[in-house]
């Protein structure tokens, strides 16, 4: 939602696209077509976990962490982050996926920076914990408000930490190391031509200093589809579309 970084489209200016785009799209097929077209479609949103790593913990010290305790920090998104779904809601999305922050301090980058042996980062973690239990509580209170399960929420947290406390398991030779990168882990910069680059990305849980592997993106989006309660409330996505599919 908020960055220090100059060149992101900004979420604000992501919902101005998208009623753009609503605009746009009736001038050829129509108002009313327009709007089923935009409610019978999925919408996957994604924010917070930039307002940590590259806001609240990028540098010690920084304007948001003088600014707020953690946890006045972490109520603060989610009050953000709920005038943000409503926007959506009020511009027509009706089945929003919603991701919760990733285990933040157990990337690649993180290692590189913060840890001593391999450990995930404490503060970083610690913020993950705070945040995504009051992300699914806001979801809740929301469905509750409008009467409708509008809002999927993804445990994301839960579907990362399955494989990083156990690569083997899922056929991985680390959950530690990037594919691509430099430096300890591989998690110093960004994955360029001159970074060191793995032979097989397929056993590696990450590709580069922040994000998943393809495959590890195999793992979290079956769990999206399929998964249960444990990493998908209050419906999975092929629970969903089971239900959309009858009316």
């Amino acid at each position: 939602m908020e960055n220090i970084y100059l060149n992101i489209i900004r979420i604000a200016k992501q919902l101005k696209y998208f009623q753009q785009y609503q605009t746009r799209v009736s001038f050829l097929v129509g108002a009313e077509e327009t709007q089923r077209l935009v409610n019978e479609a999925l919408v996957l949103i994604t924010l917070g976990g930039n307002d940590f790593v590259n806001n609240y913990y990028l540098v010690p010290f920084s304007a948001r962490s003088r600014q707020f305790s953690l946890p006045d920090y972490v109520r603060y998104l989610i009050s953000e982050y709920r005038k943000v779904l409503l926007r959506l809601y009020d511009l027509g999305a009706r089945r929003v996926l919603v991701t919760g922050t990733g285990p933040m301090g157990c990337v690649p980058a993180e290692l590189a920076q913060r840890s001593r042996e391999g450990e995930c980062a404490v503060e970083l973690q610690r913020a993950a914990s705070l945040f995504n239990p009051q992300l699914g509580q806001m979801l809740n209170g929301l469905n509750g408000q409008i009467g409708s399960h509008v809002f999927i929420a993804a445990n994301t947290m839960e579907m990362h930490m399955d494989f990083i406390s156990n690569p083997q398991a899922f056929g991985f030779v680390t959950s530690k190391i990037a594919c691509c990168g430099q430096g300890a882990y591989n998690g110093i910069g960004l994955c360029t031509t001159l970074s060191n680059l793995c032979p097989n990305r397929d056993v590696y849980a990450f590709w580069d200093p922040f994000h998943p592997s393809e495959k590890a993106n195999r793992i979290i989006v079956q769990q999206i589809i399929t998964g249960s309660t444990k990493y998908m409330n209050p419906m999975n996505l092929s629970t969903v579309l089971a239900l959309d599919s009858r009316t």
